[in-house]
């Protein structure tokens, strides 16, 4: 399947909805009412787009769907979506494939999150510079107010992402999140999970491959009232970060080639990757006899050529996957560096084979002789090294 197209701005001028806002909503027929007539408000006064919003009620059993079927009557801008399974994921995932909007976005009906921060949210997707926006309570300029429990359960949740998925992102259970619609059509089918682990799997994807996630600070006060299950939703998001990180580990993450044509890194052509690997190959060898030259008294010649081979092989795999071949994201990343390794070992085997030759030829040759020794194997190494990255390492 194809990289997604080159970003482009929505136009100024549409008569469609550009933004589809989506409350997911089960049994709550005390909030749903005052909470979309806020948001209402709040779109008409301060959006400049024509506006959609969605109530996606997944098999309420109290009045929520009268409720909601009277608002989508009397609000020109609403909408009811009825489904007959639970799932915060799921009503998600049904809302946002059924619509039109080029920009797609999901509130809690709480309204936790002041919704000042929703037009910096969708900014960034409608001028065409991010494929998500997420609010985030955890970065510096956001103010939150809520109670030790929920902020030390959410501190934890997303610190064990960092130190097991390894995400860049700060916050991933804000209830408040965009992403542009070419960009859900393509991950929405990629995510398993129907219930509150649905949006913490579609960022580790999205991530993973390479998309741009931008994060707004949010003022976020949390509701007393809330009904959320703390001790079942943080088993079912540890059931998913195991799944996903067996996933990763195993390299079968669900993935697929969603880099931007404008964001895919440098050209193709043969010449421009070879200036690039050459300036990087340049540093690597400088690197490689610093190191080399650093180590040698201590470690001897051939521990030390070795060293210092595989700290520049791993430095030189990752600028080479970013700057020369132009991925991004962490798809892929350790099949890469595997690969890399093994390049390594040949030119460990070219490096070390000429110190052995020089070394049998000559024993009591001079440092400085190594050095120019070492210098004509990288060379060769290097040439080949090219060709082993561009053929195989990061073959598409």
């Amino acid at each position: 399947m194809n990289g997604l197209p080159q970003r482009v701005p929505v136009r100024a001028h549409q008569s469609e909805p550009v933004l589809d806002v989506v409350v997911p909503v089960f049994n709550e027929e005390a909030d749903l009412e005052p909470s979309v007539r806020r948001l209402h408000t709040h779109l008409r006064e301060t959006f400049p787009y024509p506006f959609r919003i969605t109530i996606a009620d997944n098999a309420s059993t109290d009045r929520t769907p009268q409720i909601a079927a009277r608002l989508a009557a009397e609000l020109q801008e609403a909408e009811w979506l009825r489904l007959s399974e639970k799932g915060r994921g799921r009503a998600l995932r049904a809302a946002w494939s059924l619509s039109p909007a080029p920009v797609l976005v999901y509130v809690d009906v709480d309204l936790s999150t002041e919704l000042t921060a929703l037009l910096p949210l969708v900014a960034p997707l409608i001028s065409g510079h991010s494929d998500i926006a997420i609010g985030t309570r955890l970065a510096p300029g956001s103010r939150v107010v809520r109670g030790p429990k929920r902020e030390i359960t959410s501190r934890c949740y997303n610190a064990l992402l960092r130190s097991t998925l390894a995400v860049g992102f700060s916050d991933a259970q804000c209830g408040f999140k965009a992403i542009r619609r070419d960009v859900a059509a393509r991950l929405l089918p990629l995510v398993q999970d129907n219930g509150w682990f649905f949006d913490t799997e579609l960022l580790v994807i999205a991530e993973r491959a390479g998309l741009r996630i931008h994060e707004v600070p949010v003022d976020w006060v949390d509701d007393p009232d809330s009904r959320v299950d703390l001790v079942a939703t943080a088993l079912a998001d540890l059931r998913g970060i195991a799944r996903i990180g067996g996933a990763l580990a195993r390299g079968a993450l669900p993935h697929a080639d969603l880099r931007r044509t404008d964001s895919a890194g440098p050209p193709d052509g043969l010449a421009t990757q070879l200036a690039r690997f050459a300036a990087i190959g340049a540093v690597s060898t400088l690197g490689h006899l610093l190191l080399y030259a650093a180590l040698r008294p201590a470690a001897g010649g051939q521990l030390a050529n070795a060293i210092a081979l595989l700290v520049c092989a791993v430095a030189n795999t990752a600028a080479n996957r970013r700057f020369t071949f132009g991925l991004r994201g962490g798809g892929g990343v350790l099949r890469h560096q595997f690969r890399g390794l093994m390049v390594f070992l040949i030119g460990l085997v070219l490096t070390s084979g000429s110190l052995a030759a020089l070394h049998h030829a000559t024993p009591a040759a001079a440092h400085s002789t190594e050095l120019i020794v070492l210098l004509v194997a990288n060379l060769v190494a290097t040439l080949l090294r090219f060709l082993l990255l561009r053929a195989w390492v990061f073959r598409a």
